[in-house]
């Protein structure tokens, strides 16, 4: 199994910055894609931004130019960087990992989820 371990969340003012990481940990064969995801209570969640085992990346349009993704494989953590951040921003964060661990097929694994507060 494959366990996710989040950090960076908190509290900032607009137009502030925070950067959040996923570690992931466990009998890991190989890590395809690895995102970031939102979901404000009452609504589905989102993608905020993907990163591919090649690094291509993708963003949601509202994140655009403002969210970095990236990754580390070395030590199998994705991280989001947050600039410029927006009130509308503020919700859970969760980290998502496509792995392959032990004995079992590429599978989807999430985060517990970060809250991250934006105020104005």
């Amino acid at each position: 199994q494959v366990q996710l371990v989040e950090s960076g969340g908190g509290w900032v003012q607009a137009g502030g910055s925070l950067r959040l990481s996923c570690a992931a940990s466990g009998r890991i064969y190989s890590i395809n894609d690895m995102g970031w995801y939102r979901q404000t209570p009452g609504k589905r969640r989102e993608l905020v931004a993907v990163i591919t085992s090649r690094g291509s990346t993708n963003y949601a349009d509202s994140v655009k130019g403002r969210f970095t993704i990236s990754r580390d494989n070395a030590k199998n953590t994705v991280y989001l960087q947050m600039n410029s951040l927006k009130p509308e921003d503020t919700t859970v964060y969760y980290c998502n990992v496509r792995a392959a661990s032990g004995g079992s097929w590429y599978q989807d694994y999430w985060g517990q989820g970060t809250q991250v507060t934006v105020s104005s």
